[in-house]
């Protein structure tokens, strides 16, 4: 990305990457994964988020049935392993298709004023 001199461009940022980073979680935790690897994986994707951002996000989506949690005690660090539901799984759909025309609406709009 370009340097941009802009006073509120990391706000707008957070903006623009907070409604992402729902998808990214919905799309990558089509595989099991714990918090903390998921947000490791997410910052390694570009997505960057922290724990006090991620974890109430995973306790909001599951609440609202688009993830789903168990528990692995099997090691000696008992951890909560999240999965994207059915439900979560057609919401990641619509978001991505939608995401895909937004992207495709901003290409086609003028690059400079």
């Amino acid at each position: 990305m370009s340097q941009v001199s802009d006073e509120g461009l990391e706000t707008h940022l957070q903006e623009l990457r907070r409604g992402t980073v729902v998808l990214a979680c919905l799309r990558l935790l089509r595989t099991p994964e714990y918090g903390y690897r998921l947000l490791e994986e997410l910052n390694a994707r570009g997505f960057e988020t922290d724990t006090n951002t991620l974890y109430p996000l995973l306790r909001r989506l599951e609440k609202q049935g688009h993830l789903t949690s168990d528990w692995n005690t099997d090691q000696t660090r008992p951890r909560k392993f999240y999965r994207t539901s059915a439900r979560g799984a057609r919401l990641a759909a619509a978001l991505t298709d939608d995401f895909r025309a937004v992207a495709d609406a901003i290409d086609h709009l003028p690059a400079k004023a």
